[in-house]
This record gives C-alpha cells, structure tokens and sequence, in this order.
C-alpha cells in the first residue's frame, strides 16, 4: 500500500494540486486553512482524496470562528487572513473542519497508525521538536507502528522505541527556507519525506488579490518565496514593530 500524507496546506491551492504522485490511501494531519488564498478548493480537495483527516488548530479557528487578536508573526498573519477564511468558505465546508476528529486510530496494511495534527498529548496546539527524548513519553503507551504529525511545518521521521513517528512538513507555508510544498510517502520501503516546486506565483497572484492588508501581504509573499520567517517581523501591522516569537511558543503555527 502507498500512503500520501499531507498537513498544513493552508488554503494553498497551487501548492496542494502539485503534488502528483500515485498514492492508494491518504491521510491529512490539518489544517487545511488560514494564511492561504483558496481555502475552499483545498477543504474540497481533501473531502475527495483524503480516506482520514484530523482537525489542525487553525481548522478549529475557521470552523468556530475564533477571533485572534494583534500580536505579531504567525498571530497577525491569522488575524488577517481568519475573517477571509471564514467568508470564502460554505457552511458545508466549515461544517466539515468542524466535524474532523481531534486524533484517530486507522489500521493500514497490518499497521497501527495514530493521526494527530500536533502530539498525542495536545492533537492541536503543543509544538513537537525532532527530538526523540520529547517524544518517548508521548507514545510511551500507544502501542503502535506509526505516530502521524504535523503542526510545525518542517518535516521530520524519527524511530523512538519501535515506533516511527513522521512529520510530513507543510504543503503550503513552509518555515525553513525551502519554499517547495512539502509531504510524504509512506509504503512497503519505508518512509520517504518529499518536496515538489509549485507555482508560487499562481499563489502570490491569487494572494494579493484576497489580502488587502499590504503587510500581511508582504509578510506571506516572502515565506511563500522561501524567505525566513523568523526576524524583525512587524507588530500589529506596523513595520518594524518587533521580534518574532518563535514557533514553539506561537499558538498559531
């Protein structure tokens, strides 16, 4: 059996239909929307393909509506981009993120696997480090063949007590330089952590077009182009307002 695993597609359409590989079953660790441009044909796309999906914190946000206020980085991004999610969607689309399960236990090919948008222990929210010593305790007593995550937008694998845990990274916002979508495969030879380019500018175009807030804007043009996202990041809109926070302590990943 081959499996195509995606998460973090963030309304990024062009990034989403790039992906062509040949797959019999996929699965979507969330977060289908936020950020990106077309959040609709994204949430379409992953009611048609995706056999199993779980709900991603920004899913959540968009489903309930959940308002996020100032900040800076990632938490201004979402306070922009949420109110355009929530419009361009249908009630069945929000209603569909709404109903996505928080983690779920599929059987694949003789195989356990547990899908989590974030870790076992917070399906949503808690940030998850390539770090084996992290995540012992986590999986200590889940009894299965693989551990399905998402939530940082950079991908990893790791084997951690005989189990493996993969990190598919970001299909439409990466955050370590390499703009390419990022997702996985998973079949009989193991794991394999994939890139594929996009058209990022069918991305940019589609963008400037639904952001009207021209920092916001920039902000995401850059990330989408591969720039750090980390640095002297706007606050609250205004540029030059202040650091980042880092990723891990963001609430909005």
């Amino acid at each position: 059996m081959r499996i195509l695993v995606v998460a973090d597609i963030h309304g990024n359409r062009a990034a989403l239909e790039a992906i062509q590989d040949s797959f019999d079953l996929c699965v979507c660790l969330g977060d289908l929307v936020d950020y990106g441009p077309e959040p609709g044909p994204c949430v379409e796309w992953v009611r048609q393909h995706a056999a199993y999906a779980v709900r991603g914190n920004h899913d959540h946000g968009v489903a309930q509506d959940v308002a996020i206020t100032g900040a800076a980085g990632f938490r201004f991004l979402t306070s922009v981009t949420r109110p355009l999610a929530v419009a361009m969607l249908t009630p069945l689309q929000r209603r569909f993120l709404a109903d996505l399960p928080t983690s779920r236990m599929v059987t694949l090919n003789g195989k356990r696997f547990l899908l989590v948008h974030a870790t076992p222990r917070d399906p949503m929210d808690e940030y998850a480090a390539p770090d084996p010593a992290f995540w012992q305790p986590r999986i200590a007593d889940l009894h299965v063949d693989y551990v399905l995550a998402g939530h940082t937008h950079q991908p990893y694998q790791l084997q951690v007590n005989g189990t493996t845990v993969v990190n598919p990274g970001s299909v439409g916002l990466n955050r370590d330089g390499d703009p390419r979508a990022s997702y996985a495969i998973i079949d009989d030879n193991g794991v394999q952590l994939k890139r594929i380019s996009y058209p990022i500018h069918e991305t940019i175009t589609a963008t400037t077009a639904v952001v009207t807030n021209s920092v916001a804007c920039k902000m995401l043009c850059d990330i989408y182009l591969g720039g750090a996202y980390v640095g002297r990041w706007p606050r609250n809109g205004q540029p030059g307002g202040g650091n980042d926070d880092s990723a891990a302590s963001e609430k909005s990943n």
